[in-house]
This record gives C-alpha cells, sequence and structure tokens, in this order.
C-alpha cells in the first residue's frame, strides 16, 4: 500500500476493517478530522527542516520584531511582523499563515523575503506559541486548532484589524501554505470585500457556490498535481465554481509536484516548481496591491 495513502485510509476505515460485519457502521468523520488525517498522510514521515525557500535573503534590508498584535482568550497573540528598513510612507500588508508545524524559523525567513519587496507583513501565530518537531506534534497541534475554528478566526481578523488600524496598510492581502494555505481562503471569506488579494498553497477548498458567491478577492493558488491530500478533482471544481461565478481567479494544478512543493519547511520540495510559484506570487501581489487601481472580483 502506498504509505502516504495508507495512513489516511487506516485512520478513516480502522472500525469497518476490525469488526466487519459484527459492528455498526461508523458514522463518516468530519470535515475537520478529514483534513487532519489527509495532511497527517502526507507528512507522515516529514520533518520541519528548512528548504531552500528559506535561504534567499531579503531584496532590502529589513526591520523584524515580535509582535503583540491581538488577545486571545487566554494570552496575547504574538506573531512576527517584518517591514524594509527605510519605509517612509504606509506600505500594503500581508498575513502570513504558517503551515501545520507553527510559526517558526522558516515561516520567518519567508516573512523577511516578502518584507523585501514592498510590504509590511504580519506572520500570525495561530498556535499560541507552540511548535511542532514531529509529524505527531503537529497534527495534534492542527487538529486542537481545527476543533476552535472561532479562535483561528478571530485571531486572523485581529491580525487585518492590527496592519488596517495600526500600520495603516492601505491594501492587505493573506499567504499561508499547507494548513496556511486553508486559511488564506477562510480569510478571504472573512473578508469578503476588505482583503484585497488572496494566495494559497494546497490549502483546503470549499466549493461550495453560496459561501464563494460574495467572495470580490482575487484568489491565487497552487495545488500538487500529485497530492492525495487534495484530489484534483476537488481543486477543479474549486476553480470551475470561482470563473462560473465570474471571480478573478488564477488556479493553477503543478505538474509533477506533491503536497508541500513550495513549503518553507519539509522534504517534499520541488525547487523548479518552488521558484516559479514564488516568481508568479510576487507579480500576483505586485499587481493587486501595489497599483494605482488594482481589480477586484465581481
Amino acid at each position: 500500500m502506498n504509505t502516504k495513502r495508507g495512513f489516511a485510509l487506516l485512520w478513516l476505515a480502522a472500525a469497518g476493517l476490525l469488526f466487519g460485519c459484527e459492528s455498526a457502521e461508523e458514522p463518516a468523520p468530519s470535515p475537520q478530522a478529514a483534513a487532519v488525517a489527509a495532511t497527517a498522510a502526507e507528512h507522515e514521515h516529514d520533518a520541519p527542516t528548512p528548504t531552500p525557500a528559506t535561504e534567499a535573503a531579503p531584496a532590502v534590508p529589513v526591520l523584524e520584531q515580535q509582535l503583540a498584535y491581538g488577545e486571545a482568550q487566554r494570552s496575547n497573540l504574538v506573531g512576527y511582523l517584518a517591514m524594509p528598513q527605510d519605509a517612509a510612507e504606509p506600505l500594503p500588508g500581508i498575513i502570513v499563515i504558517h503551515e501545520w508545524w507553527g510559526l517558526n524559523d522558516n515561516i520567518k525567513a519567508m516573512t523577511r523575503r516578502l518584507a523585501g519587496e514592498g510590504y509590511v507583513v504580519l506572520a500570525v501565530d495561530l498556535y499560541g506559541g507552540a511548535r511542532a518537531e514531529t509529524p505527531e506534534a503537529a497534527q495534534a497541534l492542527m487538529t486542537a486548532l481545527l476543533d476552535e475554528p472561532e479562535s483561528a478566526r478571530n485571531n486572523l481578523r485581529q491580525a487585518y484589524d492590527y496592519l488596517e488600524k495600526y500600520a495603516f496598510a492601505p491594501r492587505i492581502a493573506s499567504i499561508g501554505w499547507c494548513l496556511g494555505g486553508g486559511f488564506s481562503l477562510q480569510t478571504a471569506l472573512e473578508y469578503p470585500e476588505a482583503l484585497d488579494a488572496m494566495v494559497m498553497y494546497y490549502g483546503q477548498v470549499v466549493t461550495d457556490r453560496e459561501r464563494l458567491a460574495p467572495l470580490k478577492v482575487p484568489v491565487l493558488g497552487f495545488f500538487g498535481a500529485e497530492d492525495e491530500s487534495i484530489p484534483v478533482r476537488d481543486v477543479q471544481q474549486f476553480r470551475t465554481t470561482l470563473n462560473d461565478l465570474g471571480k478573478i481567479a488564477d488556479v493553477l494544478i503543478v505538474p509533477r509536484a506533491d503536497h508541500a512543493f513550495a513549503n518553507p519547511s519539509g522534504g517534499n520540495y520541488n525547487e523548479q516548481a518552488a521558484n516559479e510559484a514564488w516568481a508568479t506570487t510576487l507579480k500576483f501581489l505586485e499587481r493587486h496591491l501595489k497599483l494605482s487601481t488594482p481589480t477586484q472580483a465581481q
């Protein structure tokens, strides 16, 4: 059995396999549980090692700091902020949303790279300071996060508010990888008219027409053709629904690329695909955040 697929299949169907006809049929797992299981299968033998995406220095010197950008139920929300060192006026803002490993040094490196392109960039922490060093720890953190979706929405809402009200960002985008890719889309759905651009790297998609209909945010999405955690048919339905609704959306299925092919952390890095996706990302952000009259979706 394919090891990546095997983990998820066993997780989803163990009861039926063990007890057969003697046991009542188990209810289907929730979408949250299924997403955790699929992600865990892709990262079963992975580790949060830095990928080449983190090695490039910012294009210009940047300022960086730990930042309390809001309040959670039990403590402050503390993220990581970076901006060009010579910034003399308000800059467009970007919310960076980490992978399932958490807000580690690799995500901070990507935050600095984005800041070097002329943005004020806030990397949020959805795990409340926790970092995962093993797939098992990451799975536990992701499960706890998805069990409290309102806390995640509140976290991202306050990140947006910080960039708008305190950094005076005239336009704001979101970007995320893996777990963060799904939450980048959720942020766009939370701010269907206010967010100015959204980039998602192989995050869980939404295909429900009614949920996508209010969206006015230009969308850029990257998905691996060999990613078993987000089936190509779901990505195609996501793209088709956006197109049918008349949205500005470029949803790309990358040939010969697996899940996490451009992640800041992990072992699935595909250098050519990652570099091409990054170049496309920078052009997309510049078009929608920096030009005088960026286009919005209908």
